[in-house]
């Protein structure tokens, strides 16, 4: 209990919050090096998942590529590429990299196939094209889920950024390595405090997020069909 008093003295400490290495500097980095490695999966992974919905077509190969990666060790990863490619931050974007593809391809799949296929019929049958019905209806109504999908990858990314320190002097992970080297435990758990903060801030906004995008039409369903179910008898109850 003691080691978290200290732990959390140590970010109320007003020297770790000025001059270099301060934690307003660290949560940028580690800001920064989260938001890069999300773009770069986005662009990978949001199309090909979008594509295999729309289409139907793939998705055994996606969910197996999905599994493999998943099962890939991030660490072991990282220390590959910095072994291939050397100390900075490059290795360590790719390793997450890695790591944030299988949920926003899983995220953007499920959320394109989630949409009943007769209302992708219905728009058909209206005369919309291929891309008028992704962009126009898959989209809207399968968003949130996929927004769901970049709600988790950006979890494990921050969660897992802190090994950006192992090969690079950027991020929250660096507090959690120096403080180990040098037994310095308030500060280890200091930096451990902060990313699990970080990472459930991130996750609260996307979660509020994952709400605001559900489409006004649906909502409103949902609230009719709510409102529409028959009471339970007091006896059934009972």
């Amino acid at each position: 209990m003691n080691l978290f008093v200290e732990g959390f003295a140590w970010i109320l400490d007003p020297a770790n919050w000025s001059g270099p290495g301060s934690i307003p500097e660290r949560l940028g980095q580690h800001l920064a090096v989260s938001a890069t490695v999300l773009l770069i999966a986005m662009v990978i992974a949001l199309p090909v998942g979008a594509l295999i919905g729309h289409t139907g077509r793939g998705r055994e190969a996606a969910v197996m590529v999905s599994g493999g990666l998943r099962a890939l060790p991030t660490l072991g990863v990282l220390t590959l590429f910095g072994l291939w490619i050397g100390i900075g931050l490059t290795a360590p974007i790719l390793a997450l990299v890695i790591l944030a593809i299988p949920p926003l391809l899983a995220g953007a799949y499920a959320g394109f196939e989630s949409v009943d296929r007769r209302t992708v019929d219905a728009a058909r049958a209206m005369g919309m094209r291929e891309l008028q019905i992704v962009g126009g209806v898959e989209l809207p109504l399968g968003l949130p889920i996929l927004v769901g999908g970049i709600r988790s990858a950006s979890v494990q990314i921050i969660a897992t950024a802190t090994l950006a320190a192992y090969l690079a002097d950027e991020g929250l992970g660096r507090y959690i390595f120096q403080g180990l080297k040098t037994r310095d435990y308030a500060e280890m758990l200091g930096g451990s405090i902060l990313v699990i903060a970080l990472a459930l801030v991130v996750d609260g906004c996307f979660a509020l997020v994952q709400r605001i995008v559900v489409p006004a039409g649906v909502r409103a369903t949902r609230t009719r069909e709510l409102r529409s179910r028959p009471a339970r008898s007091r006896a059934a109850t009972g």
